[in-house]
């Protein structure tokens, strides 16, 4: 499958130096605008989820290891896992988010039977991925409740009450603002508190924080080293950011609130990556010194993991259900919640029997780009090269959130 994602990586990226060139000035402007501050809090807490919390500590000792893996040699491990969440590969967001906000509405091919089947089978195989990744992450995050390695009724119970969660705060989009202010509100404190015990508790100083934080620099001087996968494990993140990509870029565009094309992409390669790279700093200086954080900082970073989850989880619902007229208003609060519930709850336990892999869902949806790019081609290539501003009907009003359920 590696040819099929190479094709797509670098379709994704001559792509966005295309829409930078034919449209880079364009102001974009959605059907629900919200303030800077508020776009780029929905784009960063529906843009990621658990894994950014719960897996690089599991991972810079990987990295480190070239005996095992000597394909990441050129840098050290906190540049290979900033590598992995930040920066360049935000750009999936940024193609899709401008596509949906500006291009879709005239070219409408998402609107398409099949290709609306095949999008919302997208959507709701990710929610559940994201689900399974909580629920197989718990035991080493939380082992007070277990052996530390065995999944047992109460991480189960976990996910399913983070799964109830989500699916009812996803009956109003208006819990969207709330929701993403609220984990990014979280996870700065979460930052906050782990960087005081990491260097003052410790005693090792700002100095100790300024030459770890300088390792980053080890990616943005290899970052062509990130555009086409490294291994297979890279390969899995590329497919995963590929799988969270087109659906993020629907969810999100309807919120973009007049800023031009060449700032939003600069909004989403460079405010996501901030707080990531102070994270993953704070998290690489606790691995390389061996600082515990078994107990209070692990259930901190499961409780903020959950938070991530749930926004995700929110999001991705909202979306999917508003594809297939499922809202609340048409098929009523019970039975949206519990058709919800159950499907993405039967969906988590075939993640966890290797039923499914996120890698396919990955492959489906760069297909759904290839596709769509032909359909524009053969079909709609006069509609676009006419584009030149975002749908007339989309209005700068930042109290319109406020009026939808």
């Amino acid at each position: 499958m590696t040819p099929w994602l190479s094709a797509g990586i670098l379709f994704t990226f001559a792509a966005i130096i295309f829409v930078l060139y034919r449209w880079g000035n364009v102001r974009c402007v959605g059907v629900t605008p919200v303030k800077t501050f508020t776009f780029i809090a929905i784009l960063f807490t529906s843009g990621l989820d658990v894994g950014l919390i719960m897996f690089p500590l599991t991972e810079f000792a990987g990295y480190a290891d070239l005996a095992a893996s000597p394909e990441y040699g050129f840098t050290n491990p906190l540049a290979i896992e900033f590598g992995f969440w930040a920066f360049l590969i935000w750009g999936f967001y940024f193609l899709t988010c401008f596509y949906f906000c500006v291009i879709e509405p005239r070219v409408q091919f998402f609107e398409i039977p099949l290709i609306k089947l095949i999008n919302n089978v997208v959507i709701i195989g990710t929610c559940a991925f994201t689900a399974y990744l909580l629920l197989s992450n718990l035991p080493w995050y939380i082992p007070e409740l277990g052996d530390g390695e065995s999944l047992i009724g109460s991480f189960y119970l976990i996910v399913f009450l983070v799964i109830a969660a989500a699916v009812y705060s996803s009956t109003s989009i208006r819990y969207v603002r709330l929701l993403s202010l609220a984990t990014s509100w979280l996870f700065i404190a979460l930052i906050a508190l782990m960087w005081g015990g990491a260097f003052l508790v410790e005693g090792s100083g700002i100095g100790e924080f300024v030459n770890t934080f300088a390792l980053l620099g080890g990616y943005f001087g290899n970052i062509h080293e990130f555009v086409l996968p490294l291994n297979d494990y890279h390969e899995f993140y590329l497919y995963w950011w590929f799988a969270w990509s087109i659906m993020i870029g629907q969810f999100t565009a309807r919120f973009v609130g007049g800023l031009r094309t060449y700032q939003v992409l600069l909004a989403m390669l460079v405010f996501p990556s901030i707080p990531i790279a102070i994270w993953f700093t704070v998290l690489y200086y606790y691995s390389a010194n061996g600082l515990e954080t078994a107990g209070f900082y692990n259930i901190a970073m499961a409780i903020v993991g959950v938070t991530f989850v749930i926004n995700s989880l929110d999001s991705l619902i909202r979306l999917y259900t508003d594809n297939l007229n499922l809202s609340v208003s048409r098929v009523g609060r019970v039975k949206y919640f519990l058709g919800n519930l159950i499907a993405l709850s039967l969906l988590t336990l075939l993640f966890k029997l290797d039923f499914l892999q996120i890698q396919w869902v990955g492959a489906v949806v760069i297909g759904l780009f290839f596709t769509c790019f032909g359909y524009i081609l053969f079909s709609k290539f006069k509609v676009v090269s006419e584009i030149e501003c975002s749908p007339k009907e989309n209005k700068i009003d930042f109290n319109k959130i406020e009026l939808l359920n």
